[in-house]
C-alpha cells in the first residue's frame, strides 16, 4: 500500500477513534456536572467532582491506548519524577510548548500517576463542540488574555486577569490538582524565538507572571513542581501527523523540583518576583541544554 494511502487511512480510523471516545466520555460527563451545579451539599459536590475527574482520567486512557494501537508512535519517558510523583499530591507542572500534541503527550504521561491536569485556557476554547463543556464542568479556569496594548488602554484589564487566576486557583483547595502552565505563553516558533530575541536554541523566553499568581493562591498546597521537556526528534508534528502516523518517537523528560521555599509562601513583592524570573531561567537553560543534548545523540543526555 502506498505510504501516502497508508497514511490517509491512519488519519481516518485514529480520528474516527477519538472522536468516538471523546463523545462517548463527554456525554455522561456534562450530565454529572449538571447533578454537581445543582447539588446544595458541598461533601456530594465533592463526591461528583471525584466521578468527574474519575471520566476524564479513563477518557485520557482511552486515548493513550488508541495512540499506541493506531499509530507507529512510542513515547518514552525518562526522568526522576517518573516514580516520584504521586496522584494524591498537588504540583504545579511547567512545560516547554511546541505543538497540540504536547497536551495528549502530557495526559499520557501523568494521568494516575499525577492529579488530573488542568489547564489554563483561552476563553474562547469554551466554544470548542463539547470540550469546551467538558473542560468547564472540569474546572478548568479560561482567561481572557488581554493583549498588552489593551492593558496599556486600561491597566484594570491585567488585575481582572489577575484576579481571575486567584479565583481559578481557590477552586483547588479542596482535592489534589496538577496546574498546569505553558510558561512560554505560545507555541514555539523560530520567527517567535527570533522576535523576542530568546536567549535559548530550543526555546521561549519563560513568564513568570502566571507562576506567580498560581503560588500566590496556593503555594501553601503545592508539593513540588514537575519539570516535563518534551521532545520531538523528528521535528515539531501537528495533531494530523500523530493520527497519520508520521511521528515515530516522542521523548519526555520527568523531574520533580523543590519549591524554594521564598516562593511557596506566596509574596508578590518585587524582590520575590525577580527571584522567581532568575528560578524559571536557569529552569529554561537547563531545559534547552537537555533537548539539545537528546537531539544531537549525546551518550549523557539523560543526565
Amino acid at each position: 500500500m502506498p505510504a501516502s494511502l497508508l497514511s490517509a487511512l491512519r488519519l481516518l480510523i485514529a480520528g474516527t477513534a477519538f472522536v468516538v471516545n471523546t463523545i462517548a466520555h463527554t456525554v455522561p460527563l456534562l450530565v454529572a456536572a449538571m447533578f454537581k451545579l445543582l447539588l446544595p451539599v458541598k461533601a456530594w459536590r465533592l463526591a461528583l467532582g471525584r466521578l468527574l475527574v474519575a471520566l476524564a482520567e479513563r477518557w485520557i486512557a482511552v486515548n493513550s491506548i488508541l495512540i499506541a494501537r493506531l499509530t507507529p508512535t512510542r513515547i518514552v519517558v525518562r526522568g526522576d519524577g517518573v516514580d516520584a510523583v504521586a496522584p494524591n499530591t498537588s504540583y504545579l507542572v511547567l512545560c516547554n510548548h511546541q505543538s497540540w500534541v504536547d497536551i495528549p503527550v502530557l495526559q499520557h504521561v501523568l494521568n494516575r500517576r499525577a492529579p488530573l491536569l488542568r489547564f489554563f485556557l483561552k476563553r474562547q476554547l469554551i466554544w470548542v463542540p463539547l470540550l469546551g463543556l467538558a473542560w468547564w464542568a472540569l474546572d478548568f479556569p479560561f482567561m481572557r488574555r488581554h493583549s498588552r496594548e489593551a492593558i496599556a488602554r486600561k491597566p484594570e484589564l491585567a488585575l481582572a486577569d489577575v484576579e481571575a487566576t486567584r479565583r481559578a486557583c481557590r477552586r483547588f483547595r479542596d482535592t489534589p490538582v496538577a496546574v498546569m502552565n505553558f510558561v512560554e505563553g505560545t507555541r514555539f516558533t523560530v520567527a517567535k524565538q527570533q522576535a523576542q530575541a530568546s536567549p535559548y536554541r530550543h526555546l521561549l523566553r519563560p513568564k513568570a507572571g502566571g507562576v506567580a499568581q498560581v503560588f500566590s493562591a496556593m503555594g501553601d498546597l503545592l508539593s513540588g513542581v514537575l519539570d516535563v521537556t518534551i521532545i520531538y526528534p523528528q521535528g515539531s508534528p501537528s495533531v494530523i501527523d500523530l493520527f497519520a502516523g508520521r511521528v515515530q518517537t516522542i521523548e519526555v523528560d520527568l523531574r520533580l523540583r523543590a519549591i524554594p521555599s521564598w516562593l511557596s509562601d506566596g509574596d508578590e513583592d518585587a524582590q520575590t518576583n525577580d527571584a522567581l524570573r532568575d528560578w524559571l531561567n536557569s529552569l529554561w537553560g537547563e531545559k534547552d541544554m537537555l533537548i539539545d543534548r537528546r537531539l544531537t545523540g549525546d551518550a549523557n543526555a539523560s543526565n
